[in-house]
């Protein structure tokens, strides 16, 4: 007969641990989407987020007041390197693995929020420079992509060299690029 071991931890240090991790990589954030994410009650979202206060730095940010890990304020704070040219993310990446009014901050504008966040499988998003600016599907060695707006010649250029360097199994030579306009 076997017995299991001990927790590492009591539940309630291991959701503050959790909402640590979270904000480190969701943050700016609040204990509400936290509890969202997280599936536990707003209350338990709350505890965990007043467990970590001393190392929260409260910030405004477009959408409403939020916490961020005052550890990780120096790096949130330094200027940015240059964005790749492209980037196609997969469906459910964490980038872009936000709730509820989060979603605002990577997608303003609410239609193309809702062709991002579908109510099905998600399709993948098209990051150009840094900006989430369409989203992308593949079937097999087709990869469509339905940018919002226009695309520069280069742009395009970019999302094809990006889609013709996925690791596709099963796919001998290049990919098919499909522009959805």
């Amino acid at each position: 007969m076997w017995t299991l071991p001990a927790p590492a931890c009591a539940p309630a240090e291991a959701r503050s641990e959790l909402a640590r991790r979270y904000l480190h990589v969701f943050g700016p954030s609040t204990d509400a989407a936290f509890a969202r994410w997280a599936g536990i009650t707003a209350r338990e979202g709350a505890r965990a987020f007043a467990a970590l206060q001393e190392s929260l730095t409260a910030v405004q940010t477009p959408i409403g007041d939020a916490w961020i890990l005052a550890a990780d304020e120096p790096e949130l704070r330094a200027q940015p390197g240059p964005g790749a040219p492209a980037r196609l993310l997969p469906s459910g990446d964490t980038y872009y693995l936000l709730q509820g009014a989060d979603r605002a901050l990577l997608v303003p504008d609410a239609t193309w929020r809702g062709q991002l966040w579908t109510s099905r499988v998600w399709p993948g998003a098209v990051l150009l420079e840094g900006e989430i600016r369409g989203t992308w599907r593949r079937s097999h060695d087709l990869v469509t992509v339905e940018p919002w707006g226009r695309l520069s010649a280069a742009q395009r250029g970019a999302v094809e060299e990006e889609a013709n360097g996925l690791p596709l199994p099963g796919v001998e030579g290049g990919v098919t690029v499909r522009w959805d306009t």
